[in-house]
């Protein structure tokens, strides 16, 4: 498996592959690997000739309020596991080679932001758009992977690949989860051994929303107070928000119509940390 620091030769690399008609697949991730990135590494596998991974811990899309500083990160062992799924290459730059001195221009990627993430984490989306468009162009891969985990982002990316004309096909893989339906995140590493076997209450509340819309609930604040009461059951919770909206524009309508697919979105604190997670769900034809 190859390193890759710098993003000329990064590029050169690419280039170099695409001349021999090789398809490039990407993934790119803050480091800490766990098994719902090398779940990434392994679709690439399937689907393409060359591997590659960034790892680049973002400044841009932390708030001054986050965890930049406390991000856990461990190259070594990074690089072992991505070596061990089959990655071919992985690109590890600088902060200097991604945001030179005098770097002024930011990507935006607009309507889609303001709510949710974008609304609780402010200029997140931007630092996101941005350093991925910034990967992009140096990896110049032919398809991009991303999980499911991080919903609102997988629109982010698909809007800015759309809106920029880039020659990148999306692919969202579902989401890694642990035994008890936990979804993968390096930030679990901060939950306590006691606040790790509360943290399974969010897919217990996913399931339990996912349940009363196949049973025929249309009506979104009904589905929201179904997870908040579900939440609410667990004392180490505090909820950031819990909402069903549209799954392709997070439109939040009074009532969703039938065969619309709808996504269950939370976000809740766990002791100091904050965990993410969604579910899909079509609403059913009662005739049917």
């Amino acid at each position: 498996m190859k390193i890759i620091k710098s993003r000329k030769e990064m590029q050169q690399f690419s280039l170099e592959k695409k001349q021999q008609g090789k398809v490039i697949g990407f993934i790119p991730t803050m480091g800490y690997l766990h098994e719902g990135h090398l779940s990434l590494i392994r679709k690439s596998k399937e689907m393409t000739d060359i591997t590659i991974a960034s790892i680049y811990v973002n400044p841009t899309q932390f708030a001054p309020d986050e965890d930049f500083s406390k991000y856990p990160r461990d190259f070594e062992r990074d690089k072992t596991l991505a070596e061990n799924a089959g990655c071919d290459a992985i690109f590890f730059p600088s902060d200097i080679d991604m945001y030179p001195n005098g770097f002024e221009t930011m990507v935006v990627v607009d309507s889609i932001t303001k709510k949710f993430e974008g609304e609780k984490r402010p200029g997140h989306f931007n630092g996101v758009a941005t350093v991925v468009t910034k990967l992009f162009n140096a990896v110049l891969p032919n398809v991009a992977f991303f999980g499911q985990k991080d919903y609102q982002q997988t629109l982010v990316i698909k809007k800015l690949v759309e809106d920029l004309l880039f020659p990148i096909s999306v692919v969202i893989v579902p989401t890694f989860r642990q035994s008890d339906g936990l979804a993968m995140s390096s930030r679990n590493v901060y939950l306590s051994t006691y606040e790790r076997t509360r943290a399974n209450i969010i897919y217990k509340t996913l399931l339990t929303a996912k349940e009363a819309i196949i049973n025929g609930e249309k009506r979104r604040k009904i589905i929201n107070a179904i997870m908040i009461n579900s939440l609410r059951s667990e004392p180490l919770v505090r909820i950031d928000y819990a909402l069903a909206a549209d799954a392709e524009n997070l439109s939040e309508p009074e009532e969703f119509k039938i065969g619309q697919q709808i996504v269950l979105l939370i976000a809740i604190y766990i002791g100091k940390t904050r965990l993410i997670d969604n579910m899909l769900a079509i609403i059913p034809n009662p005739d049917n």
